[in-house]
Protein backbone atom coordinates (compact mmCIF):
# COMPACT_ATOMS: atom_id res chain seq x y z
CA UNK A 1 0.00 0.00 0.00
CA UNK A 2 1.22 3.60 -0.59
CA UNK A 3 2.31 5.51 2.47
CA UNK A 4 -0.72 7.89 2.27
CA UNK A 5 -2.85 4.94 2.31
CA UNK A 6 -1.58 3.33 5.05
CA UNK A 7 -1.75 6.41 7.09
CA UNK A 8 -5.24 6.58 6.18
CA UNK A 9 -5.50 3.30 7.88
CA UNK A 10 -3.72 3.92 10.63
CA UNK A 11 -6.11 7.01 11.68
CA UNK A 12 -8.93 4.77 10.95
CA UNK A 13 -10.14 6.94 8.09
CA UNK A 14 -9.83 4.11 5.90
CA UNK A 15 -10.40 0.13 7.40
CA UNK A 16 -9.52 -3.37 5.61
CA UNK A 17 -13.00 -4.48 4.74
CA UNK A 18 -13.14 -8.07 4.54
CA UNK A 19 -17.00 -8.23 3.48
CA UNK A 20 -20.60 -6.23 4.55
CA UNK A 21 -24.01 -7.60 4.64
CA UNK A 22 -27.72 -7.51 5.69
CA UNK A 23 -28.39 -9.85 7.52
CA UNK A 24 -29.82 -11.49 10.56
CA UNK A 25 -28.25 -11.10 13.95
CA UNK A 26 -27.74 -14.86 15.56
CA UNK A 27 -25.88 -14.48 18.56
CA UNK A 28 -26.32 -13.31 21.56
CA UNK A 29 -29.32 -10.30 23.30
CA UNK A 30 -30.21 -8.89 19.60
CA UNK A 31 -30.25 -12.42 18.36
CA UNK A 32 -33.55 -12.23 15.62
CA UNK A 33 -32.69 -8.55 14.83
CA UNK A 34 -32.21 -7.49 11.26
CA UNK A 35 -28.47 -6.01 11.10
CA UNK A 36 -25.89 -4.96 8.42
CA UNK A 37 -22.65 -6.60 9.65
CA UNK A 38 -19.25 -4.80 8.63
CA UNK A 39 -16.53 -7.11 9.07
CA UNK A 40 -13.37 -5.61 8.92
CA UNK A 41 -10.34 -7.63 8.43
CA UNK A 42 -6.97 -7.65 10.91
CA UNK A 43 -6.82 -10.18 13.83
CA UNK A 44 -3.84 -12.01 15.89
CA UNK A 45 -5.79 -13.81 18.48
CA UNK A 46 -5.49 -17.04 16.41
CA UNK A 47 -8.19 -19.24 17.53
CA UNK A 48 -7.56 -22.36 16.44
CA UNK A 49 -11.64 -22.91 15.60
CA UNK A 50 -12.24 -19.69 14.15
CA UNK A 51 -14.66 -19.83 11.89
CA UNK A 52 -13.25 -16.97 9.65
CA UNK A 53 -9.77 -17.77 9.75
CA UNK A 54 -9.50 -15.94 6.10
CA UNK A 55 -10.11 -11.96 8.04
CA UNK A 56 -6.90 -12.89 10.05
CA UNK A 57 -4.63 -10.87 7.68
CA UNK A 58 -5.47 -7.52 6.56
CA UNK A 59 -3.16 -7.32 3.88
CA UNK A 60 -5.70 -9.01 1.60
CA UNK A 61 -9.04 -7.09 2.35
CA UNK A 62 -9.15 -3.94 0.66
CA UNK A 63 -8.44 -0.06 2.73
CA UNK A 64 -11.87 1.02 2.33
CA UNK A 65 -13.04 4.38 2.66
CA UNK A 66 -14.91 4.81 5.92
CA UNK A 67 -17.30 7.12 4.42
CA UNK A 68 -18.41 4.37 1.77
CA UNK A 69 -18.87 1.57 4.34
CA UNK A 70 -21.10 4.26 5.73
CA UNK A 71 -22.99 5.38 3.13
CA UNK A 72 -23.58 1.32 2.14
CA UNK A 73 -24.64 0.28 5.24
CA UNK A 74 -26.96 3.44 5.85
CA UNK A 75 -29.18 1.86 2.68
CA UNK A 76 -30.26 -0.87 4.89
CA UNK A 77 -30.47 -0.88 8.35
CA UNK A 78 -30.35 1.20 11.77
CA UNK A 79 -28.37 -1.20 13.28
CA UNK A 80 -25.19 -1.71 12.35
CA UNK A 81 -22.90 -4.69 13.91
CA UNK A 82 -19.02 -4.34 13.40
CA UNK A 83 -17.06 -7.36 13.74
CA UNK A 84 -13.99 -9.46 12.58
CA UNK A 85 -11.01 -10.65 12.60
CA UNK A 86 -10.34 -8.02 15.64
CA UNK A 87 -12.31 -4.91 15.26
CA UNK A 88 -10.53 -3.13 17.61
CA UNK A 89 -7.16 -3.92 15.98
CA UNK A 90 -7.83 -0.37 14.42
CA UNK A 91 -9.23 3.19 15.36
CA UNK A 92 -12.66 2.88 15.18
CA UNK A 93 -13.87 6.49 16.38
CA UNK A 94 -14.07 7.75 12.38
CA UNK A 95 -16.68 4.88 11.91
CA UNK A 96 -18.85 5.08 14.68
CA UNK A 97 -18.57 9.19 14.44
CA UNK A 98 -19.94 8.55 10.71
CA UNK A 99 -22.35 5.88 11.68
CA UNK A 100 -24.11 7.87 14.49
CA UNK A 101 -23.94 11.04 12.19
CA UNK A 102 -26.68 8.88 10.10
CA UNK A 103 -28.34 8.30 13.35
CA UNK A 104 -27.80 4.06 13.02
CA UNK A 105 -27.27 2.14 16.16
CA UNK A 106 -23.59 1.06 16.77
CA UNK A 107 -23.03 -2.57 17.72
CA UNK A 108 -19.47 -4.12 18.05
CA UNK A 109 -18.44 -8.10 18.96
CA UNK A 110 -14.77 -7.98 19.91
CA UNK A 111 -12.48 -9.60 22.10
CA UNK A 112 -11.10 -6.34 24.16
CA UNK A 113 -7.78 -7.40 23.39
CA UNK A 114 -7.05 -3.77 22.26
CA UNK A 115 -7.77 -0.38 23.58
CA UNK A 116 -11.72 0.44 23.11
CA UNK A 117 -12.38 2.35 20.57
CA UNK A 118 -15.05 3.96 19.24
CA UNK A 119 -18.72 4.89 20.11
CA UNK A 120 -20.90 1.92 21.21
CA UNK A 121 -24.68 1.38 21.66
CA UNK A 122 -23.60 -2.74 22.14
CA UNK A 123 -20.49 -3.75 23.66
CA UNK A 124 -20.69 -7.45 22.78
CA UNK A 125 -17.34 -9.04 24.71
CA UNK A 126 -15.96 -12.30 23.61
CA UNK A 127 -12.51 -12.95 25.51
CA UNK A 128 -10.22 -15.16 24.69
CA UNK A 129 -7.30 -17.21 26.02
CA UNK A 130 -4.86 -16.46 23.94
CA UNK A 131 -4.81 -12.74 24.55
CA UNK A 132 -7.20 -11.03 27.58
CA UNK A 133 -9.15 -8.47 27.26
CA UNK A 134 -7.95 -5.02 28.73
CA UNK A 135 -9.17 -3.66 31.94
CA UNK A 136 -11.04 -0.86 30.59
CA UNK A 137 -13.82 -2.61 28.05
CA UNK A 138 -14.98 -5.20 31.17
CA UNK A 139 -16.70 -2.62 32.87
CA UNK A 140 -18.26 -1.39 29.92
CA UNK A 141 -19.35 -4.53 27.98
CA UNK A 142 -23.01 -5.08 27.55
CA UNK A 143 -22.76 -8.63 27.35
CA UNK A 144 -20.07 -11.10 27.58
CA UNK A 145 -20.10 -14.53 25.53
CA UNK A 146 -17.68 -16.60 25.96
CA UNK A 147 -17.39 -19.96 23.82
CA UNK A 148 -17.26 -23.28 25.50
CA UNK A 149 -14.95 -25.63 22.82
CA UNK A 150 -14.01 -28.06 26.17
CA UNK A 151 -14.96 -28.68 30.04
CA UNK A 152 -11.67 -25.88 30.78
CA UNK A 153 -13.73 -23.21 29.08
CA UNK A 154 -16.20 -23.01 31.60
CA UNK A 155 -13.67 -21.97 34.30
CA UNK A 156 -12.12 -19.47 32.13
CA UNK A 157 -16.24 -18.26 31.47
CA UNK A 158 -16.56 -17.83 35.50
CA UNK A 159 -13.14 -15.61 35.30
CA UNK A 160 -14.31 -13.74 32.92
CA UNK A 161 -17.91 -13.41 34.79
CA UNK A 162 -16.11 -12.04 37.95
CA UNK A 163 -14.87 -9.36 36.10
CA UNK A 164 -17.65 -7.72 34.13
CA UNK A 165 -19.85 -4.88 35.61
CA UNK A 166 -22.88 -6.09 37.39
CA UNK A 167 -25.15 -5.20 34.49
CA UNK A 168 -23.56 -7.54 32.25
CA UNK A 169 -25.67 -10.36 30.43
CA UNK A 170 -23.75 -13.47 31.03
CA UNK A 171 -23.64 -15.96 27.88
CA UNK A 172 -22.28 -19.13 27.33
CA UNK A 173 -22.19 -20.56 23.70
CA UNK A 174 -21.04 -23.92 22.13
CA UNK A 175 -18.40 -23.65 19.62
CA UNK A 176 -19.95 -24.82 16.20
CA UNK A 177 -17.85 -27.72 15.32
CA UNK A 178 -18.14 -29.18 19.36
CA UNK A 179 -22.12 -28.04 19.74
CA UNK A 180 -23.09 -31.37 19.88
CA UNK A 181 -20.67 -32.49 22.42
CA UNK A 182 -21.30 -28.83 24.54
CA UNK A 183 -24.68 -28.20 24.48
CA UNK A 184 -25.70 -30.63 26.78
CA UNK A 185 -22.89 -29.41 29.09
CA UNK A 186 -23.59 -26.24 28.80
CA UNK A 187 -27.61 -26.59 29.27
CA UNK A 188 -26.73 -28.53 32.42
CA UNK A 189 -24.31 -25.94 33.78
CA UNK A 190 -26.64 -23.21 32.74
CA UNK A 191 -29.53 -24.80 34.98
CA UNK A 192 -27.19 -24.92 37.50
CA UNK A 193 -25.75 -21.72 37.38
CA UNK A 194 -29.03 -19.45 36.28
CA UNK A 195 -26.76 -16.00 36.09
CA UNK A 196 -25.64 -17.57 32.63
CA UNK A 197 -27.94 -18.07 29.19
CA UNK A 198 -27.80 -19.69 26.39
CA UNK A 199 -26.29 -18.16 23.27
CA UNK A 200 -26.67 -20.44 19.97
CA UNK A 201 -25.31 -19.73 16.15
CA UNK A 202 -28.62 -19.10 15.19
CA UNK A 203 -27.94 -17.98 11.56
CA UNK A 204 -26.28 -21.39 11.17
CA UNK A 205 -29.24 -23.22 11.95
CA UNK A 206 -31.37 -20.83 9.51
CA UNK A 207 -28.82 -21.03 6.39
CA UNK A 208 -28.03 -17.16 6.69
CA UNK A 209 -24.88 -15.21 6.69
Amino acid sequence: MEKSINDLVADGRMLPLMEEFYTIQGEGYYKGTAAYFIRVGGCDVGCHWCDVKESWNAEVHPPTSVKQIVENANKYSDTIVVTGGEPLTWNMNPLTSGLKQKGMKTHIETSGAYELTGEWDWICLSPKKLKLPTEEIYQQAHELKCIVYNKSDFDFAELQASKVNRDCILYLQPEWSNREKMIPMIVDYVMKNPKWKVSLQTHKYLNIP
